[in-house]
C-alpha cells in the first residue's frame, strides 16, 4: 500500500510528535520526505524549534501576570479563530 503525502496542515498538526519522538516510524518517514520537499514547512520547523529553544529560557516568575493571562488567552482562544 502506498502512503499518500502529507499536506502541510497535517504536517503543522505533528510537529510535536516529530519534536517530541513518539511519531511512529511510517508517519515519520511521510513527514520527512514532506519536510524535505516543502521549504515553507522546513521553515515552519526551524521557527518551531528556536521558539521551543527560547522560550526554555522563561520562567513563570520572569513573565508578568498580565503578560501570562495574555498568553494563557490567547492560547485558550487559538482553536476557536
Amino acid at each position: 500500500m502506498i502512503e499518500r503525502e502529507l499536506t502541510c496542515q497535517e504536517f503543522v498538526e505533528l510537529v510535536t510528535d516529530y519534536l517530541e519522538g513518539v511519531m511512529p516510524e511510517p508517519e515519520r518517514a511521510r513527514f520527512e520526505a514532506h519536510l524535505n520537499e516543502c521549504v515553507s514547512c522546513a521553515s515552519y520547523l526551524d521557527q518551531f524549534r528556536s521558539t521551543i529553544r527560547l522560550t526554555g529560557r522563561l520562567t513563570e516568575s520572569s513573565i508578568s501576570p498580565d503578560v501570562r493571562d495574555e498568553l494563557l488567552s490567547r492560547f485558550r482562544d487559538w482553536t476557536k479563530t
